[in-house]
């Protein structure tokens, strides 16, 4: 993890001065408020409901006032509930964001900033999974092994340490497939895509 975040921060400040660049380590996690979707008749099975994130974070300020990029290596879990049964789809990945982001100083205290930029994600968990409860003849899901998302959003420091942020990743292509059994009773398969609200706290050493 920590090579990960050294990678990206040397990547990022190849784009600025050496000696102008400000580079701030911290940590960062929040709440993932997941809009699971999918196509076609698997589209009324799923009920959403909330995960999180949370992992190490680098913030690197470019020689242009209020202009700077950060990234992250955080670990992320999404999941909905396929109704009426206690089956799941459960997300658990590593999610490596890259923002750039533009700040405004409204005090010597509190800053405000939007951002936005790609999300790479890695899939650490179960990329498959036949249900056992059988509802509206669904047979079972798949994940891809690897997403490409993105984010768009706003946030607010404190004290040059304290984050607060909400913003929407979602996603730029489908993140796996749920497979069911369509009216001529052929087993196909849906699209699914974990799009997400998050609402996030970091904090910068």
């Amino acid at each position: 993890m920590k090579k990960i975040l050294t990678i990206i921060a040397i990547a990022c400040i190849a784009f600025a001065t050496p000696s102008q660049a400000q580079v701030k380590f911290g940590l960062k996690g929040g709440l993932n408020l997941t809009t699971l979707s999918a196509d076609g008749k698997a589209s009324n099975i799923l009920s959403n409901q909330t995960g999180f994130y949370i992992g190490p974070t680098v913030k690197i300020s470019l020689p242009v006032t209020g202009l700077s990029i950060d990234g992250a290596a955080v670990y992320d879990q999404r999941s909905a509930k396929i109704k009426g049964t206690d089956e799941k789809v459960k997300s658990q990945s590593i999610q490596i964001p890259i923002n750039v982001r533009y700040g405004i100083g409204l005090s010597s205290v509190v800053n405000v900033f939007a951002f936005a930029g790609p999300q790479f994600g890695f899939n650490i968990g179960d990329k498959s999974k036949t249900f056992n409860a059988l509802l509206n003849d669904a047979k079972g899901w798949t994940l891809k092994s690897s997403n490409l998302s993105a984010n768009i959003g706003i946030g607010a420091t404190v004290f040059n340490k304290l984050q607060i942020t909400a913003n929407y990743n979602f996603q730029l292509g489908k993140t796996g497939d749920v497979h069911y059994k369509n009216d001529a009773g052929d087993i196909v398969s849906g699209k699914l895509k974990t799009n997400s609200w998050q609402l996030g706290l970091g904090y910068y050493f």
